[in-house]
């Protein structure tokens, strides 16, 4: 099993197998409600930390959802500072009980990763992704298409992960990162793709398909 398939992410077994190992070391000389409360908060982070396997589609031209959550925002947006065009704009709110994995929305080549420092506002503040701090990917795919996915911190998310790198070769599915405890993640597609979710609607990422490129 290579280890972005175990069931638990890294990061969160660096948390987790330390606090087990100071709960039973500890749980029978600290006061019942305490054991109970270490015990409670690293079930929350394994719960939390969670990387459930997913159903990839396999349909030609297919986008898929980078993120658990709701869908905020879905529609035409001029995307200035990365792709300077006018593009398809979906955004996906994780709160934080969401699965926090992020994976690849479609095949491609990475051509480049920009990181941003910012603020902590919260991650359905319609400015967040300008303010808060932020981790852009930006892709083309085989046939020369522009795909631009940006993960974003919120107001309890202090922590963005990225697994990737600028020139990796990427597939559908394909895991590439985590942003702790509550956020979001916009990803920018051509203005012809044709989008198949609409605002409100609950979407699993890797296995909920966004649109379709055309």
């Amino acid at each position: 099993m290579r280890f972005t398939e175990f069931p638990i992410v890294k990061e969160g077994l660096l948390l987790v197998i330390p606090l087990s190992i100071l709960t039973i070391v500890l749980g029978f000389l600290l006061p019942v409600y305490i054991t109970l409360l270490l015990i409670l908060i690293d079930l929350f982070l394994v719960y939390f930390f969670r990387n459930p396997k997913r159903n990839i589609p396999e349909c030609e031209g297919s986008v898929v959802a980078p993120a658990d959550g709701k869908v905020i925002h879905a529609g035409e947006y001029l995307e200035d500072r990365f792709l300077g065009v006018k593009t398809i704009k979906i955004s996906i709110f994780m709160s934080i009980f969401n699965v926090h994995i992020n994976r690849i929305p479609t095949s491609g080549r990475i051509t480049d990763v920009f990181y941003g420092k910012g603020r902590f506002f919260s991650a359905n503040f319609d400015k967040a992704s300008l303010l808060n701090e932020h981790n852009a990917l930006l892709m083309e795919t085989e046939d020369g298409k522009k795909v631009l996915f940006i993960q974003i911190a919120g107001l309890v998310a202090r922590r963005i992960i990225c697994w990737i790198k600028k020139g990796d070769i990427v597939v559908r599915g394909q895991r590439f990162g985590l942003i702790c405890f509550g956020s979001r993640v916009d990803i920018f597609l051509p203005l012809e793709t044709k989008i198949d979710v609409k605002i409100g609607q609950r979407v699993k990422c890797g296995e909920t398909i966004l649109g379709y490129l055309t």
